[in-house]
């Protein structure tokens, strides 16, 4: 089942249920309203709006065009937004940028930031900062979204929990987050507003690709327009869904709609760092990689941050081509209040 919100004028939008291929949609607003009040009840309403996809499918529902461009995100809001770091390998050369040795505690223990949830980004929202100078940058990552999970669950507790699956643009300010973690009390103004896809979708549509605990297919990053990342995001995973949800939950109980994110999807290549694209490696979901590994070789980096005009692309497609939850584009545009 694949699920969205359609922008209609209010904060939570419309809840409709999205063809497999991405082309139709159905109002589900009749069996209940949003997003967030799916999951509030997920046990009872998911059989429904599962039959409501299988009409869609087979004609037998009204239904109208889907257009990405009309998506909020899944939940335009949600009470939790908890990122992990399960690509370790994306911290050890982010940590490398600012000269901040990485413990080995963190190949065993996950990172976890919680982020601010009051006010998502539209996939296809422009990214509006104030100054360039910021260090604009985009994350390519995975998320699920879970239903209750106890304080204290255990991995198996946690993966049972796991409801629908996206994709997300975590957006950093790379400028920003040297002085700030710098004072020992994490991210804030660095971690802006980030960006899920326009589709949500259960994992069992993601057939053979999930395993329970991780999506094992690559993560199309294009960067104006230029193949800038397709890392494999079942590799080099180092903790999976339920480990981070788990991890989450140690002290606290999750609520049904919290969103748990993977943090950057990393790949090393041969043991190192990984290469370009254009270089024949699966490059860079964000573009402190690349900055980094080209300080190694070269002393500086090159590649600047994201400017304004400049446009990320961020999608996932099955293994015969087809996307599977729509496509995050976005464009760096100037903020003016």
């Amino acid at each position: 089942m694949k699920l969205a919100t359609l922008k209609n004028g209010t904060r939570d939008g419309r809840l409709v249920v999205v063809s497999r291929d991405l082309t139709r949609c159905t109002d589900a607003s009749f069996l209940v309203p949003t997003m967030q009040a799916a999951l509030d009840d997920w046990k009872r309403m998911a059989p429904h709006l599962e039959a409501l996809g299988e009409g869609l499918e087979h004609g037998s529902v009204p239904s109208e065009r889907f257009h990405e461009h009309d998506a909020h995100s899944p939940l335009p809001r949600a009470y939790q937004w908890a990122d992990g770091s399960a690509y370790v390998n994306h911290v050890e050369l982010v940590r490398k940028a600012r000269n901040a040795e990485m413990p080995q505690s963190f190949w065993t223990d996950p990172l976890m930031y919680q982020g601010g949830s009051d006010a998502f980004l539209a996939p296809r929202d422009p990214i509006l900062m104030a100054d360039e100078a910021y260090g604009i940058d985009m994350e390519g990552e995975v998320a699920v979204i879970v239903d209750d999970v106890p304080m204290g669950a255990s991995a198996d507790e946690a993966r049972d929990a796991i409801r629908l699956v996206m994709l997300v643009n975590d957006v950093s300010l790379r400028g920003l987050i040297p002085a700030e973690l710098g004072k020992g009390f994490g991210f804030f103004q660095s971690k802006p507003s980030s960006a899920f896809s326009p589709v949500a979708v259960t994992p069992d549509e993601l057939g053979e690709a999930w395993d329970g605990g991780k999506v094992s297919l690559p993560l199309c990053v294009d960067l104006n327009g230029k193949p800038f990342g397709r890392a494999e995001a079942g590799l080099d995973m180092t903790f999976d869904f339920p480990t981070l949800i788990a991890h989450a939950a140690k002290t606290r109980p999750l609520s049904a709609g919290a969103i748990i994110g993977s943090g950057t999807v990393s790949n090393k290549l041969d043991g190192g760092p990984g290469k370009p694209v254009a270089e024949g490696g699966v490059g860079y979901s964000c573009i402190a990689e690349i900055r980094m590994i080209e300080t190694i070789e070269g002393g500086k980096a090159l590649t600047p941050f994201m400017g304004f005009g400049d446009t990320v692309r961020i999608e996932m497609k099955d293994r015969s081509g087809h996307s599977i939850f729509g496509a995050i584009e976005q464009v760096v545009e100037k903020y003016e209040r």
